[in-house]
């Protein structure tokens, strides 16, 4: 990395593995002096500078474009979408409308998001096999951007689960995958999240 005689620094996390650390030069001419980080590099700078804010200009954090503050589209700054698939074979009958209300709830406590923005789907009394079985199950996709991680994760699968323990379907017998979804893939309102 070339000498840095900068007195600010941006951090840009890319990805979990990997950064851009661009250093605003001064006293000289104004010019910006990058370098792309490894994962390790990353988290040693990141623990010796705790005090720096990973920042975002662009559509999406993850991205290579870097985009001014002034030309960023509003919805760059919305929390955005977090949203619940399910699909199941037992029949929730009349209960289904408050189900989705409770799902609601619990992705937008779980994923730190407002509950404005969740969209929960629930499909039910469909053909369905797990483990060459066609017990009661559940397949499920929680979609996000951000707050997908091992603790949300367990809170949404912990939630979901008690919420079709009442029907018959096992905790065992429920799968959900989770994705952390870049902002320009969520589009929402004309546009995408990204701008």
């Amino acid at each position: 990395m070339p000498a840095l005689y900068s007195s600010k620094l941006i951090v840009m996390i890319l990805s979990p593995f990997h950064c851009v650390v661009s250093a605003l030069a001064l006293p000289s001419a104004l010019s910006f002096q990058a370098t792309t980080l490894s994962a390790q590099q990353t988290a040693a700078f990141l623990k010796m500078n705790p005090d720096k804010s990973a920042l975002s200009f662009g559509s999406d954090p993850r991205s290579d474009d870097v985009v001014s503050a002034s030309s960023r589209h509003p919805h760059c700054d919305l929390p955005g979408d977090p949203s619940l698939i399910l699909t199941t074979n037992v029949d929730l009958g009349g209960d289904k409308p408050e189900i989705l209300k409770k799902l609601s709830a619990l992705v937008a406590s779980s994923l730190g998001k407002p509950e404005s923005y969740v969209a929960i789907s629930i499909t039910d009394k469909v053909s369905m096999c797990f483990g060459g079985s066609v017990d009661p199950l559940a397949l499920g996709c929680l979609y996000s951007i951000g707050s997908i991680n091992v603790e949300n994760n367990g809170k949404v699968q912990n939630g979901v689960t008690d919420a079709l323990e009442p029907y018959g379907v096992q905790a065992n017998r429920i799968y959900i995958n989770f994705f952390d979804v870049p902002r320009p893939n969520v589009g929402w309102n004309r546009a995408t999240f990204g701008g």
